[in-house]
């Protein structure tokens, strides 16, 4: 496996690069920007004259993610060759966020296969159930690790974009199967929220769309709870506060789901994932230490789950990580990114981006969960003689 990144900061223009690519036989290129970068209409074309054989994937962010830091407007290039590793990308335009599960399955009808090992998946981030999207996934194959993210649009909560090779636009799915023995994968995934007030029950849901808790209408009792001045700042100041889903049996906070709209017709909250009736729910905050706690521990299971195998080869750190932890930790952000580096080591390579959700496996599990408001971590490395 050999990586190498490119750089574009936001006062930089694409011609300010290098006039060669760094690593022109790349078979994978990574790419995360703000929405303005994306909306260059040569972007494209640039990127597939500098890197002619490769699948371009990305999407767009609250934030990007690089080895030095965190930058808004800038545009961070990751090329990646693969010596062993076999790679199928696929993707598909939505019609809408119900057909969530519909265009997951579809897609992964394409790439399942014996020797499948994870799949990466950058998805809209506003027009999609991420739910609904991962069953989609789930239902064709079954309990393979899923990692990726809901794409961003700097908190504007307008329109996210996506990019396959020539193809920008929003509401598409993309994936990217990894294939066989010589893959070595790994992942983490921890928040840092802590719930604060009493226990909820949603009472009137329809998938990710809560309408009562209690019996009481969501909104005004959502809006209550947050105080009036970030009431006013809905949607956006949700994401501050977003919603802990508490498993029966069980104390700690195993799922969180991001606010992405309010409704005052109906007083209703619409979540990045589904928050069913019957289910048990607390609303949360945190601080800039325990996020960066949340993001180190995330780095740790990465660690954990390698087993025998170590981060002293070449490794590439996939870091999605929410919006709302940004705008908590605010221009200290980058801490929660220095420390995965730190853990995972020099010879892993980070890359990743701010999102409207995050996809990854639950902790000591290959069972793959939307979260939100959670630094997951997707690694990815070969072994050569596997």
């Amino acid at each position: 496996m050999i990586i190498k990144q490119e750089s574009l900061l936001e006062k930089m223009a694409l011609k300010d690069l290098p006039s060669t690519s760094p690593l022109p036989n790349a078979n994978l290129v990574l790419v995360f920007g703000s929405v303005k970068r994306f909306g260059d209409g040569k972007l494209t074309a640039f990127l597939k004259a500098r890197y002619p054989a490769a699948q371009i994937v990305g999407c767009t962010t609250s934030g990007e993610i690089s080895p030095a830091g965190v930058f808004d407007e800038s545009l961070q290039i990751t090329a990646i060759l693969w010596e062993k590793t076999v790679q199928r990308v696929s993707h598909t335009k939505m019609t809408s966020m119900q057909s969530s599960f519909e265009a997951a399955a579809g897609i992964a009808s394409q790439l399942k296969a014996d020797s499948l090992r994870t799949v990466m998946v950058f998805s809209d981030g506003l027009n999609v159930n991420g739910s609904e999207l991962l069953l989609g996934f789930q239902s064709v194959l079954g309990d393979i690790p899923i990692v990726g993210g809901l794409a961003g649009d700097g908190g504007a909560f307008v329109k996210t974009l996506q990019l396959f090779n020539d193809t920008i636009s929003d509401n598409l799915v993309i994936a990217i199967g990894l294939y066989g023995n010589h893959l070595i994968t790994s992942s983490g995934a921890l928040g840092g929220w802590k719930p604060y007030g009493p226990p909820r029950k949603v009472t009137k849901s329809e998938k990710n769309v809560v309408f009562e808790m209690d019996g009481k209408p969501a909104l005004p009792l959502y809006k209550l709870y947050i105080g009036e001045a970030y009431a006013k700042g809905l949607p956006g100041t949700g994401l501050k506060f977003p919603l802990a889903v508490i498993e029966e049996g069980k104390r700690d906070v195993d799922k969180i789901r991001t606010l992405l709209a309010v409704n005052p017709q109906e007083n209703s909250l619409t979540f990045a994932g589904n928050v069913l009736e019957g289910e048990t729910v607390r609303l949360c905050q945190s601080t800039h230490d325990k996020l960066v706690e949340g993001a180190g521990a995330a780095a740790q299971m990465v660690l954990e789950n390698l087993n025998n195998n170590s981060t002293s080869q070449t490794g590439l750190a996939v870091c999605v990580s929410c919006v709302g932890r940004k705008g908590v930790m605010a221009a200290q952000v980058v801490d929660e990114v220095r420390l995965v580096q730190q853990i995972l080591g020099t010879q892993t390579t980070v890359t990743g981006f701010y999102s409207y959700g995050e996809l990854a496996p639950r902790p000591n599990t290959s069972d793959s969960v939307l979260h939100n408001q959670t630094m997951t971590i997707g690694y990815l490395s070969e072994d050569l003689l596997a």
